[in-house]
């Protein structure tokens, strides 16, 4: 079975100072992987090499997604394939209605898929099913896109954008970053919502509490640019009791 996501050597840097250093990750269908690893072991460059971020580059290795290398993709030609990122910090923009740009987003996935484009009640039909599965309250999708949130209402809203536009693969970067507990749960049910056979997650978080509400299939230590250890989600339990100082004094 061709896996989902296949991560060869990965090498990578950003202004001329290396951050990924060989690594390999295979992601079938189906499975939640989460990866753990100290500030600094390359965890967000992973999730922004893998989705086509502007100023990472790639010196070695490959990504395919369902066997297809992504590499001279473009972001969003890699978006239309199924990959969805949801940022640590996600981004306000002023003046365009949270409503419009789902709407947007939705028919610009589908017209590269060679769908037709949904009308504009039945856009708005689709986003209220969704909202209302996630407890989205309505005023918020007339407000302009994370403008004034909070960073549960932006965690929510970025569920929202995932459950709409239905990946292959989601990569949540830290997405438990800033959330009280009440919020972390409203995310994680979001995010568990969407698990299928068909659908893959890679869940990068420093901390093991995330993992209590979406629990992984297997958990990665990354240290220093690469992948130093593998297991069941009770090594995030034991990373929780014992930290990161010992991969880190491997990995030099």
């Amino acid at each position: 079975m061709t896996p989902l996501l296949e991560v060869k050597n990965l090498h990578a840097e950003i202004d001329g100072k290396k951050i990924l250093n060989g690594l390999d990750l295979v992601v079938n269908k189906g499975e939640v992987h989460a990866i753990m690893g100290p500030n600094g072991a390359g965890k967000s460059t992973l999730s922004y090499v893998l989705a086509g971020r502007d100023g990472y580059e790639v010196t070695e290795g490959d990504v395919l997604l369902n066997g297809e290398s992504m590499l001279e993709m473009e972001p969003s030609e890699r978006a239309c394939k199924g990959v969805f990122l949801a940022f640590q910090y996600p981004m306000e923009i002023p003046g365009v209605a949270t409503m419009t740009f789902l709407r947007a987003a939705l028919n610009a996935q589908r017209k590269t898929r060679g769908e037709p484009e949904l009308s504009s009640p039945d856009a708005i039909r689709k986003v209220k099913d969704v909202a209302g599965q996630l407890g989205i309250n309505m005023d918020m999708l007339k407000r302009p896109v994370n403008v004034g949130f909070s960073g549960g209402e932006k965690k929510r809203a970025e569920t929202m954008q995932m459950a709409l536009l239905e990946p292959k693969l989601c990569l949540l970067d830290e997405t438990d970053s800033g959330l009280d507990i009440d919020a972390l749960k409203v995310v994680s049910e979001g995010v568990n919502r969407l698990r299928s056979p068909e659908r893959g997650f890679v869940v990068i978080t420093h901390y093991q509490r995330l993992l209590d509400h979406i629990v992984p299939d297997i958990v990665h230590v990354m240290s220093a640019g690469k992948i130093v250890r593998t297991g069941g989600k009770e090594l995030a339990h034991e990373l929780e009791a014992s930290g990161y100082a010992q991969y880190q004094q491997e990995a030099a």
